[in-house]
């Protein structure tokens, strides 16, 4: 029963069109009813101490390196080196897209910004050397999903303060894998591009890759400080987000001087608007979270699923499916926020590593960003190429198929995660 109400409250209210951040609290609520619990003052202070996190600070510090990055030059410069590189081979732009898509998911840590830089530099260069539109979209809306799972992540940060794991850990495990969904985006591409009759432009010179690299030298220390900083200790996560932050404003005004004074206030501004949605969601899920454990559902559901803890494979395959599902309808954040003080329980019951599990879970949640109807990402390209969402769509299919299939390789074979996440942990 308390399952149920749990369920329905909150498909209920984000059926009828209430935000997610309100649903959460109206789930909580209903729940607080359910267990004769409620009370306005617990239900204040759940919301407070949701929000009152200090790792959680890393979230509007990592927005505000992200902004930084897009508007001093540092995302345009990284794209320029990446077409110095591969440009010039069949197909060249697609890889280009890939190449700078891991390159700045270790600037940003966000799907949306990543994707919106990629589309507005390089769908016009693609769509005049004749790919096809909504392939050239599909593939950057792809390529965007790097984004939360190459450190530094915002999502790795959320799910490390729900799941109560260290982040530091989650960062460091991120980057293998993280390239494998970029390695299967390039096959993909390879694939679908091999038969094109597109004469791609000459080979820059040696002077012209040189040049590239001297220009894109200070963007690309960013990623090399704040990963060396984790590996040894010299800062936590959240004061990586903090020198990502000054680092980036720093280089965008004083280096490149493509930032202005005066564009401070709308730079600050719309980091702020973007991290107050977070930290807000963050926080109402506080009280849903509180509630979880007070009901003991975490233990119903253990109960539920006990035949398949013997056999953790099965489980995590389960588990993927879920999110899968899940995510055709709901953004990254609150399905990380509501999903994970339930299946952690699990996780750890069955023997599960909690790192490894974040890794993947992360990784269903970013491709949920490309899967429709909701597709923050596929929407954030739309609207940037102005494309209509049906073709995009089509173009992303054989992107996300390639990105959930290295995601289940990931499921069936542990030690592409575990392993290279123990050499770089140390």
């Amino acid at each position: 029963m308390t399952i149920a109400i749990f369920l329905g409250a909150l498909l209920g209210c984000m059926a009828i069109g209430v935000p997610i951040a309100y649903s959460l609290l109206l789930c909580g609520v209903a729940l607080m009813w359910h267990l004769d619990l409620f009370d306005a003052q617990i239900l204040a202070q759940n919301v407070i101490n949701g929000a009152d996190s200090f790792p959680l600070l890393a979230v509007p510090f990592f927005m505000l390196a992200g902004e930084a990055m897009n508007q001093g030059g540092l995302s345009r410069r990284i794209v320029n080196l990446a077409l110095t590189l591969v440009g010039h081979v069949r197909g060249g732009l697609g890889y280009v897209a890939i190449v700078s898509a891991c390159l700045l998911s270790a600037l940003s840590g966000s799907a949306v910004a990543d994707a919106a830089a990629l589309s507005a530099l390089l769908i016009p260069m693609m769509v005049a050397a004749g790919h096809d539109k909504a392939r050239s979209g599909g593939l950057i809306a792809a390529s965007g999903v790097i984004g939360p799972i190459i450190p530094p992540s915002i999502g790795f940060v959320i799910f490390g303060v729900t799941a109560n794991v260290s982040i530091s850990k989650l960062f460091l495990a991120g980057i293998f894998p993280g390239l494998l969904i970029g390695a299967s985006l390039w096959f993909t591409w390879w694939w679908l591009a091999r038969k094109e009759k597109i004469v791609p432009p000459p080979r820059k010179s040696a002077r012209e890759v040189a040049a590239a690299l001297r220009e894109a030298t200070w963007a690309l220390m960013l990623p090399l400080i704040i990963l060396v900083g984790l590996r040894f200790g010299v800062f936590t996560p959240t004061e990586a987000a903090v020198v990502a932050a000054v680092y980036a404003l720093f280089v965008a005004t004083v280096v490149y001087r493509e930032l202005k004074p005066r564009q401070f206030y709308g730079l600050f501004v719309t980091a702020a608007k973007t991290s107050a949605v977070v930290m807000f969601l963050v926080a109402a899920a506080m009280v849903s979270a509180w509630l979880i454990t007070i009901a003991d559902l975490p233990t119903m559901l253990v109960d539920l699923l006990e035949p398949l803890i013997s056999n953790p494979m099965l489980l995590m395959v389960l588990i993927m499916f879920l999110v899968m599902i899940v995510g055709t309808a709901m953004d990254m954040t609150p399905t990380i926020l509501i999903l994970t003080p339930v299946l952690m329980p699990i996780v750890k019951a069955a023997g599960i590593d909690p790192i490894y599990f974040g890794v993947l879970f992360i990784i269903n949640n970013s491709i949920g960003l490309i899967t429709p109807p909701v597709g923050v990402v596929l929407n954030v390209v739309a609207g940037v190429a102005r494309m209509k969402m049906d073709r995009i769509m089509v173009g992303v299919l054989p992107f996300a198929a390639a990105e959930f299939l290295m995601m289940f390789l990931m499921v069936l074979f542990p030690a592409l995660v575990i392993v290279p996440a123990r050499f770089l942990g140390g």
